[in-house]
């Protein structure tokens, strides 16, 4: 490796293999018609086609075709995706049957209703968050190579060298400066090296990833130095589009039912309630607010004269003007105190009944005239 910090340790590695340009044994080649020694063993033959005499009929294998971690690779390494695709299958499937359902069923009527250019809107964020969504999940995110057996040996002694069988080894981390502070390497004991700064090791993945920001299952795919600007033009794209979206199936809704209404003159307080149809278990009948026309209903509701308000706000309070008392019960409650005025009203009766059929001529009639025999009145302001 270039740098230190992307060399690697394995503790215990066995030590390197032959060279691959050693030979090995073969099939003895048949003895030749003359005399002389016998012809040495020639070493097998690699060839991609598999196709030549001598050859073995194996080709190369490509790096993506061994690589460790868990990812899956198509195209022949040029797509890979992380080993489980089910959740990033769902997130497909959510965005398409979505923005399908509203091009087939909102986007013709407001398309006709307002604007053609509703379903460009549209159509342009559909596009623009699927780009954004492939390549967050088909780019490699900043995957770091593991250590081969030699780097990760010589690493090892290099470590081994520094200390004694006195003591133990130092601790697998190095610190670097960065802008005038310490930074701590951290050492992967799976891919057998110092990550880099930044640098993490995705468990699901199995990879260490640079500028690791997390492993997002919905996209299938870890977010890192490589794929992060399209992960955050994915999120913020697929924002705009369902805002979009939803206001859009809003205003489709609006428009039809209030334009149902206006076409058919009716409120709706009435098509709730069902006033001019058979929602009530009756039998259906006719409106008799509408004109027999869309075009006539449509004139009367919206371009009808504005009548004049009722309440007049800012006019004056006239002062002989009595506003109209609530109605109340003259019958008190259990349990509360009889009003004092319903007191005087029922002694005023009695008293009025007493003067009507006594002789007018009698002392008692003088006496309930001046109050002096019933005195309800001031008895009953003595008693509240």
């Amino acid at each position: 490796m270039k740098e230190c910090e992307y060399q690697q340790i394995s503790p215990g590695a066995a030590p390197p293999p032959a060279s691959p340009g050693a030979r090995r044994p073969g099939p003895a080649a048949p003895p030749g018609p003359g005399p002389g020694p016998p012809p040495l063993a020639s070493a097998p033959r690699w060839s991609s086609s598999g196709s030549g005499s001598g050859s073995i009929g194996r080709r190369p294998q490509r790096k993506w075709e061994v690589f460790p971690g868990r990812n899956r690779f198509y195209c022949g390494g040029r797509l890979m995706l992380a080993g489980h695709g089910g959740v990033f299958a769902l997130t497909l499937l959510l965005i398409l049957t979505t923005t399908i359902l509203f091009f087939v069923f909102d986007c013709p009527f407001l398309a006709q209703q307002l604007t053609l250019a509703i379903p460009i809107i549209a159509a342009i964020l559909f596009f623009f968050v699927m780009s954004c969504l492939l390549q967050t999940s088909f780019t490699d995110p900043g995957i770091l190579p593991r250590a081969t057996v030699c780097e990760a040996a010589a690493l090892e002694k290099q470590i081994d060298n520094t200390g004694s069988s006195t003591y133990r080894p130092p601790p697998r981390t190095r610190e670097v400066m960065i802008n005038g502070q310490m930074v701590k390497l951290k050492y992967c004991f799976t891919c057998k090296m110092f990550r880099p700064p930044r640098t993490s090791h995705c468990s699901v993945c199995d990879n260490c990833v640079e500028r690791f920001d997390h492993h997002c299952p919905w996209v299938g795919n870890c977010v890192g130095r490589r794929n992060y600007r399209f992960f955050y033009a994915f999120i913020l794209s697929l924002s705009f589009l369902t805002a979009f979206i939803f206001a859009c199936v809003v205003t489709h809704l609006t428009l039809r039912f209030h334009t149902y209404l206006v076409a058919s003159n009716l409120t709706t307080n009435e098509d709730i309630k069902g006033s001019w149809s058979s929602k009530r278990g009756g039998e259906a009948s006719v409106n008799p607010y509408s004109h027999k026309s869309v075009i006539t209903n449509c004139c009367a509701v919206l371009c009808g004269p504005l009548p004049p308000s009722l309440i007049d706000r800012r006019g004056f309070v006239q002062p002989d003007a009595m506003l109209p008392s609530p109605i109340r019960s003259d019958e008190p409650t259990f349990g509360a105190k009889p009003d004092i005025n319903m007191i005087c009203k029922v002694s005023r009766l009695f008293r009025n009944l007493a003067l009507q059929l006594a002789p007018p001529e009698s002392g008692i009639a003088k006496q309930v005239s001046s109050g002096a025999v019933w005195g309800v009145d001031d008895a009953a302001e003595q008693v509240w």
